[in-house]
């Protein structure tokens, strides 16, 4: 029996509750502070019917939901873009990326540190 990663169950989970017509799934963790074949930081593109008629708030709100149990289990970033149909088509993935990581040893040094 094989174990799915987690960017195969988030991808799993989001296709089953949203049934989208576009789904994207990048593991990000490469760009962050983590050792190296983590899965703890995601981009998540989604397209579906399910977003129209709710905000931007309220279609990340949905979309967290669906992954909760991956948070629990240490997902620890999901930068979302979630769209209708509709709004693929105009917009396409246009300038969709990722913040910059300031975590761990890429963030900005405190001015206030002590240097030596």
């Amino acid at each position: 029996m094989t174990t799915a990663t987690r960017q195969e169950s988030i991808q799993s989970k989001l296709a089953r509750a949203l049934e989208p017509v576009h789904l994207e799934v990048e593991n990000e963790s490469r760009m962050h502070s983590v050792p190296a074949g983590s899965e703890t930081h995601f981009k998540v593109l989604v397209v579906s019917e399910a977003f129209r008629g709710l905000s931007p708030l309220e279609r990340h709100r949905r979309v967290n939901e669906v992954v909760r149990e991956e948070f629990d289990a240490g997902l620890h970033a999901l930068t979302i873009r979630a769209m209708t149909p509709d709004e693929w088509e105009r917009q396409g993935s246009a300038g969709f990326r990722s913040p910059a990581c300031l975590g761990g040893s890429k963030g900005t040094p405190d001015p206030g540190a002590a240097s030596s």
